[in-house]
């Protein structure tokens, strides 16, 4: 069993999807091990975003990051990593396959509804990012 990390990022919760997004995630046959929702500071969004400082877009997702309630899940199944990221879909939502978390829920590249961990070094280096002293179930 393979965990990884999935956000559900702010317009996607201030839109009431948060109920439906952990849904899929679920029938799609992720079990959830641990789930927080809470609201980033800048310094933390600066801090787990690092890896794009000096990128053109930086700026923007810090601060729509920041901009209301996100949930962090850590969720679990055979190949999470790999198989969350194909039922979350493309970044940009336009381009995103059709039955795709980004498609249906997302707007735009930064406001795509959800991150998700792309490597299992990231899916852990991101789970200690949040849940550092918590135990997670299973």
């Amino acid at each position: 069993m393979e965990r990884t990390l999935l956000i559900i990022k702010p317009k996607a919760v201030s839109e009431g999807h948060t109920g439906e997004i952990l849904a899929r995630v679920e029938a799609d046959g992720f079990h959830l091990r641990a789930i927080e929702k809470r609201k980033l500071h800048r310094t933390e969004a600066e801090t787990f975003y690092a890896v794009h400082h000096g990128k053109s877009f930086y700026e923007g997702l810090v601060s729509f990051m920041c901009s209301g309630p996100i949930v962090v899940a850590v969720v679990e199944c055979n190949n999470a990593i790999l198989k969350l990221r194909n039922l979350v879909g493309s970044t940009d939502p336009s381009e995103a396959a059709e039955g795709t978390i980004r498609r249906q829920f997302g707007s735009t590249v930064r406001m795509n509804a959800v991150h998700a961990s792309d490597s299992i070094d990231h899916a852990e280096q991101e789970i200690g990012f949040f849940f550092p002293d918590r135990v997670l179930l299973g």
